[in-house]
């Protein structure tokens, strides 16, 4: 297991070499399998779409919230991209 310093490290450049490969202006599902499968590359264990339920005073909400990328359980990755 990978310390959240090197952890991080490894997402970002994951990241990076994904922008690297497919430039910008494509959809946000687009860059999360390719994100996926390069952390896979490197030995790094992710979910995707990981459902994440809300609370209130006690009151369970289900509001459909999505984390985009959950990485080795500890960080969660929400996908953004612009034109």
């Amino acid at each position: 297991m990978l310390l959240h310093a090197e952890l991080t490290d490894t997402i970002i450049g994951a990241a990076i070499e994904v922008h690297r490969e497919l430039g910008p202006g494509l959809l946000e599902s687009v860059y999360g399998v390719c994100l996926g499968h390069e952390l896979q590359l490197r030995g790094i264990q992710f979910q995707r779409e990981v459902p994440l339920s809300a609370r209130y005073k006690g009151l369970n909400l289900d509001c459909g919230y999505r984390i985009d990328l959950l990485v080795e359980s500890s960080v969660l990755l929400e996908l953004k991209s612009v034109e």
